[in-house]
C-alpha cells in the first residue's frame, strides 16, 4: 500500500481546534481541556455552537461537517483535536471535501467514534491522522506530553510500547484501525478499511464478548485478517461479564492465532486510561515474542 503525506507539525505555540463531529459535549469537560491547551502555551478555537445539540449529537449534521470545513480552512488552526466520540461521524463523511483537507495538511486527533473520520481520511485524503485522547476526560501527564511531542515532531525515537502478551513472531508494516465496532462498520462504504500489509489495531468498549467475537467474524469474513501483516490489541473496558463462558481477551487471542500473524495484547490504546496517541499511517514494528510495538517514524513533516 503507498505511503500516506504527513500533515505539518504543530507549531509550539500554535493554534488547537477543537471540534465536535459526532456526540454532543459537556462544556465543563471542554472548559478544563481547553485549560490544559493553554496552560501547556497553546491557543485554542472552536465555534460558538460547540455546545449544540440535536437529539444526541452536537447539533445538526450540517453544522458538525461545516465546524470541521471551517477548522481545515481557518489559517489561524494549526491542528485539530476532536472533543468527543459516541456517534455521529458516519452520518457527515458525505459532506467532506477531501481536496480541502488534502490541501490544509493539518494534523487530526481523535478516537471511538473518531475512527471513522481517521479511516476517511486515509482513503480519501492519503494523510497520516492520530488515534489518541480528546477532551471526554482529564488525561495524565504522561498521555498530554504525548500528544504534544508527537503533533510537533518533538518525540523520541524509537517509541516501543509495551503489551501485556503476543505470540507469533515479527512483523513491520502501516498502523490502521481504531474502534472495533466502527471498523467492522466502514465495510462497504467509500472508507472502507484497508489493512493490506498493515499492523491493525482494535479497541472498545462496552461489547459483549459474543459481539467481539462476531465483529471479529464480520472482518474475518470480509478477508481482512488474509491481508494484514500483524495484529495489536488495545484496551476492551467494559467487555466482559461475570458469568461469561470466555472472555473478550480470549476471544482476541483466538482472533490471531487463527489469522496467523504476530500479535501483541495490552496495549495503552483506546477507552481507559493511559490512552496514548498513536499515529495511523506510519510504519511500526511489532514483536509478538516480546509484546512490544515500535512505531518507527514520526507522523507529521
Amino acid at each position: 500500500m503507498p505511503r500516506l503525506r504527513k500533515p505539518r507539525a504543530l507549531p509550539r505555540g500554535g493554534t488547537i481546534g477543537l471540534a465536535a463531529p459526532a456526540s454532543a459535549l459537556d462544556m465543563e469537560r471542554v472548559a478544563i481541556g481547553e485549560k490544559r491547551w493553554r496552560e501547556a502555551g497553546f491557543g485554542v478555537v472552536y465555534r460558538d455552537d460547540i455546545g449544540a445539540k440535536h437529539r444526541y449529537l452536537a447539533g445538526d449534521d450540517a453544522r458538525r461537517a461545516a465546524e470541521l470545513h471551517e477548522l481545515w480552512s481557518d489559517p489561524r488552526v494549526d491542528a485539530i483535536v476532536c472533543a468527543r466520540g459516541g456517534w455521529g461521524c458516519h452520518r457527515i463523511m458525505d459532506r467532506l471535501d477531501p481536496d480541502l483537507v488534502r490541501s490544509a495538511a493539518k494534523p487530526l486527533l481523535g478516537y471511538s467514534d473518531v475512527t471513522t473520520l481517521l479511516l476517511w481520511q486515509r482513503r480519501a485524503v492519503r494523510l497520516v491522522g492520530f488515534h489518541g485522547p480528546m477532551l471526554e476526560r482529564a488525561l495524565g501527564d504522561d498521555e498530554f506530553d504525548a500528544v504534544v511531542e508527537m503533533l510537533t515532531g518533538t518525540e523520541r525515537l524509537p517509541v516501543v510500547r509495551p503489551g501485556s502478551e503476543g505470540g507469533g513472531g515479527s512483523a513491520e508494516g502501516a498502523l490502521v484501525g481504531g474502534s472495533l465496532t466502527l471498523v467492522a462498520a466502514s465495510l462497504g462504504t467509500p472508507w472502507e478499511i484497508d489493512a493490506r500489509g498493515a499492523i491493525l489495531l482494535f479497541e472498545d468498549v462496552g461489547e459483549r464478548p459474543y459481539r467481539v467475537d462476531r465483529l471479529l467474524e464480520q472482518l474475518r469474513c470480509a478477508g481482512v485478517f488474509e491481508r494484514v501483516a500483524g495484529l495489536g490489541f488495545g484496551r476492551f473496558e467494559r467487555c466482559d461479564e461475570a458469568d461469561a463462558s470466555i472472555t473478550a481477551a480470549e476471544i482476541l487471542r483466538e482472533c490471531a492465532e487463527r489469522a496467523g500473524v504476530p500479535w501483541v495484547a495490552g496495549l495503552p490504546f483506546g477507552h481507559g486510561a493511559p490512552n496514548l496517541i498513536w499515529p495511523f499511517g506510519v510504519r511500526a514494528h511489532l514483536d509478538g515474542d516480546r509484546a512490544t510495538l515500535q512505531i518507527l517514524e514520526r507522523g507529521v513533516a
